[in-house]
């Protein structure tokens, strides 16, 4: 059993915090204590927000409502009862941004062993998101509904810190929008407030140093194709 850290180690820069971070897809059973949670959850709240409003909400899920939780929506998944929460890609994906998209599902495919025209494997690959790839922890970030769109920045700053805090305490992370595309079946297992959209899930855990799908590394552009620079 690998060992969670209960306070922040400081060898761990925001450097390396911020250019390690990957989306893990293959966790440890290992549990992680509600006092670490706590410890990086609030930290993560020193995120800036518009006018110090902090609009976020957090519900921790863990034991048997998480069990329950992922079996409600994994059925709804393969019942195909979809319902967004909000759209978060425009109707028609253009490039350069289809290819980058279809890249890391490739690279996926190619790492459990599925083909292209495996249609059921690709089904039972997109029902691991609804099992938080095995994390102990599943983390839902919502907000009111009505709040405008600076708040969405606000929760992504908070979003960000949460996965950068994590790596100081032997931890991984998997930011998981998916859980959004079932926000009605996530509401019947979850209190989540009827004028709350539900932003982003998230898996929290101890990554499984053994599974190759954690090895993966996206790719990320150069600063020459996204910084313009003036003067």
């Amino acid at each position: 059993m690998i060992a969670v850290r209960q306070h922040p180690d400081p060898a761990v820069s925001a450097y390396d915090a911020v250019t390690g971070r990957r989306s893990v897809r293959a966790f440890l059973a290992d549990a992680v204590p509600d006092e670490t949670v706590d410890r990086i959850l609030s930290a993560a709240a020193r995120a800036p927000s518009g006018q110090n409003m902090q609009p976020w909400l957090v519900h921790v899920v863990t034991g048997d409502t998480r069990a329950r939780l992922c079996r409600e929506v994994a059925s709804a998944v393969r019942q195909g009862e979809r319902s967004d929460e909000y759209a978060y890609f425009p109707p028609e994906i253009r490039e350069p941004y289809r290819a980058r998209r279809r890249k890391v599902g490739f690279d996926l495919f190619a790492i459990y062993g599925i083909g292209r025209d495996d249609i059921a494997g690709r089904q039972e690959a997109l029902l691991r998101n609804f099992d938080f790839f095995g994390a102990p922890v599943g983390l839902f970030f919502t907000m009111e509904r009505d709040w405008g769109l600076g708040a969405w920045i606000d929760m992504g700053n908070y979003m960000t810190n949460v996965m950068t805090l994590a790596p100081a305490f032997g931890l991984a992370t998997c930011p998981q929008q998916a859980w959004a595309e079932y926000g009605a079946a996530v509401r019947r297992v979850l209190p989540v407030p009827e004028g709350h959209v539900i932003v982003s899930g998230m898996a929290l855990g101890v990554a499984d140093p053994d599974a190759a799908v954690n090895r993966l590394l996206t790719d990320r552009e150069p600063t020459s194709a996204f910084v313009v620079r003036h003067g």
